[in-house]
């Protein structure tokens, strides 16, 4: 773990240098507050920090104060460094934002095993983030392809609505995909789907979210042009139909139809609306054969929904 050393004395520096790294830290030092300051809001900022009260520029105190006001994430475990023993002293650096403190001269022990407590709250910390980064992507991802859910890309094609410029939804569904389940199992099915939407998102660009809609049916919301919308599904189905799909020891031949909307320019047009336009185009392919590209004709008069 790195740790940010803050003391304006090259001897005491140095002897703490020494000591930490010979307890396995690796070790970033500076010499007065601005710059400790500066080390802290990089972006792979230490840990944890032992810093010397009274410093040049700005003292500890000062630079836990900054520290807590900016709420730094993740978490930095702050250590101060002081000859002063008053109570008073003691409550003022921690009422600046400080986790514990140390008296001088200390003892290498004591500085040593206060360390290992502050270890302790910075690696639960990460272990928390972990986990809700893990919660985060469970409520906002499918489980089986890793695509957003469909709440979460219902919420992004919400957003999307509010914001000008062109805006469209392309709905793809497998074709005859209840036969690739009856014929040669579930395993085959959810590797069929997985594969697809690995092929979808190799297609996508940084104007493109794609999620699950439900069963074999996706979604893709996009800020593209109209006619480079189509363009993107077109490509996207002659992917999918260019290689078969090799579940459980068969290749299977998958190909998908296709229904895309694009709000009308100028016009007013909800989220639900383009979903609905999409899904009748979608339709409307399933009916002429499947495998194949429809586009509608989103109303240019309908109000928000």
């Amino acid at each position: 773990m790195r740790i940010l050393i803050a003391d304006d004395s090259t001897v005491s520096r140095h002897l703490l240098e020494s000591m930490v790294k010979k307890w396995g830290y690796d070790v970033v030092s500076t010499s007065d507050g601005v710059q400790a300051w500066d080390v802290l809001q990089q972006p792979d900022a230490p840990r944890l920090a032992i810093l010397d009260w009274m410093m040049p520029g700005l003292t500890g105190p000062e630079v836990c104060k900054l520290v807590r006001e900016k709420a730094i994430e993740p978490y930095v475990y702050i250590l101060l460094l002081t000859s002063r023993t008053q109570k008073e002293d003691v409550i003022e650096g921690m009422m600046a934002g400080a986790d514990d403190y140390v008296v001088k001269p200390f003892d290498q022990q004591e500085l040593n095993v206060r360390l290992r407590a502050g270890r302790r709250i910075v690696d639960l910390q990460s272990q928390l983030i972990r986990a809700q980064a893990a919660l985060r992507h469970q409520a906002t991802h499918d489980a089986l392809t890793g695509v957003q859910n469909r709440g979460r890309i219902t919420e992004i094609l919400d957003e999307s609505v509010a914001e000008a410029g062109p805006l469209g939804v392309i709905m793809l569904d497998v074709d005859r995909f209840k036969s690739v389940n009856d014929t040669h199992g579930h395993a085959a099915g959810d590797t069929v789907l997985i594969t697809v939407a690995e092929r979808v998102r190799d297609a996508l660009g940084t104007v493109d979210a794609m999620g699950r809609f439900g069963g074999e049916e996706f979604v893709i919301v996009s800020r593209r042009e109209p006619e480079d919308l189509a363009a993107l599904a077109e490509s996207i189905r002659q992917a999918l139909a260019a290689e078969p799909v090799v579940a459980e020891c068969v290749p299977l031949q998958i190909t998908a139809s296709f229904g895309v909307a694009s709000r009308p320019d100028g016009a007013e047009c909800s989220g639900h609306l383009l979903v609905k336009s999409a899904d009748e185009a979608l339709y409307q392919a399933k009916q002429n054969g499947r495998n194949r590209v429809c586009i509608a004709k989103v109303p240019a008069l309908e109000g928000v929904a």
